[in-house]
């Protein structure tokens, strides 16, 4: 466990210390050279445009992971009341008045869902971030629900209840700390799976300019000179690539360590 879990942390570690942490290594552009030629100073090459290779490789993984990470905190940030709601309330009505519109959304698949919404409001990273988390809601307010159902079903709550504890004391104070470790494994999980769908969305055109410096548009753009100048592709794709696997590895690490505990 403790290897996959260092595998994990070197796997996303580098390609995250980049997104991070490049634009501050970036420099000032230089002047734009052929388009997919190699050498002349540009240790990686040259884009479609003719910019260097590198310096978009440092410029362009910052957008995705901030991105990701937005979305993912907007999904919980109204998941988080709407399952904690759903499964503290003894009346019917509002549970479903919660969950079944939810119900609507899951059925329709999340990338599909984003160009559809794409193809009448044109997003900016905002608007992509707000999207994802859309999406991301109904299945994040179910296994909220789901979790706090069973914590909810306690005589420890009802016991809250008959003491007139609020609604808060309950909801956050007992159910809420109950859950805490099963929704940090789930948001792991889930911060994986919004990184791939905001690189696919990027890679599709959505929430970002045609020769904006990123990852996913990188590798979009570039694909016509794959044969000719390989790393404009390679490079952003393995780094995306590191960004999901990674995390895969250590969040499976992390899971494997609560099972034993």
């Amino acid at each position: 466990m403790r290897s996959r879990a260092a595998l994990g942390v070197l796997v996303m570690g580098v390609p995250l210390a980049l997104a991070l942490l490049g634009p501050l290594f970036a420099g000032e552009p230089g002047p734009r050279a052929a388009s997919f030629t190699l050498g002349d100073g540009h240790w990686l090459g040259t884009d479609f445009t003719g910019r260097d290779v590198g310096r978009e490789i440092l410029l362009g993984g910052r957008s995705v992971v901030l991105v990701a990470l937005a979305a993912t905190l907007l999904a919980y940030v109204v998941a988080l009341p709407l399952g904690l709601i759903g499964a503290l309330t003894h009346r019917t009505w509002l549970e479903e008045l919660l969950m079944r519109p939810l119900d609507v959304l899951l059925a329709v698949p999340s990338l599909l869902m984003i160009l559809l919404v794409a193809s009448v409001l044109t997003p900016d990273a905002t608007g992509l971030a707000l999207l994802v988390a859309l999406v991301n809601i109904p299945d994040a307010a179910r296994i909220v629900r789901a979790a706090a159902a069973e914590a909810a079903s306690r005589p420890a709550v009802e016991a809250l209840r008959m003491q007139g504890e609020t609604w808060w004391r309950m909801a956050v104070g007992y159910v809420g700390r109950s859950v805490a470790r099963t929704l940090a494994a789930d948001a792991g999980v889930r911060l994986t799976g919004v990184l791939y769908l905001v690189a696919t969305a990027a890679f599709l055109g959505v929430g970002v300019a045609p020769d904006a410096s990123d990852w996913a548009v990188m590798v979009d753009r570039n694909r016509t000179g794959l044969f000719v100048q390989p790393w404009a592709v390679v490079v952003p794709a393995l780094l995306i690539v590191g960004l999901t696997m990674g995390g895969n590895l250590l969040f499976d690490a992390l899971l494997e360590k609560r099972r034993r505990v």
